[in-house]
């Protein structure tokens, strides 16, 4: 066997415009409020979230056709950074599979609530 070398990624493996420069739980739990170094700002409700969950079990449970749709009593019991890419989320309901990449949150933002759900920044005239 040869010793090869992997090449490195000549671009990050994240976006670094992407990483929040704040994070807050919010609401007892309800909500999860993001906010970026260009000013925009988005709150995540806890039932989005738990929806959008990507993790294998969430998965498989899609597929097979048992996946809720809705937890309407859910709320955030946990929020861990990983790395410096995405947050470990865990929810009232005891799933804490789920790892939330930076962009993926800015996306379910969007999703969720439509695109007024990220303030941008505003501009003066």
């Amino acid at each position: 066997m040869t010793d090869a070398t992997m090449p490195l990624p000549s671009e990050p493996p994240i976006d670094p415009d992407a990483v929040p420069t704040e994070i807050v739980l919010t609401a007892g739990g309800r909500a999860l409020r993001l906010a970026w170094a260009d000013g925009s700002a988005a709150t995540l409700g806890a039932e989005p979230l738990r929806l959008g969950c990507r993790c294998a079990w969430c998965t498989r449970d899609r597929i097979q056709g048992r996946f809720p749709a809705g937890f309407e009593a859910v709320a955030l019991t946990k929020v861990e950074a990983m790395g410096g890419y995405a947050l470990h989320l865990g929810f009232s309901d005891g799933h804490a599979r789920g790892i939330y990449p930076y962009l993926y949150l800015r996306e379910l933002a969007r999703e969720t609530a439509g695109d007024a759900a990220v303030a941008q920044p505003s501009r003066a005239a």
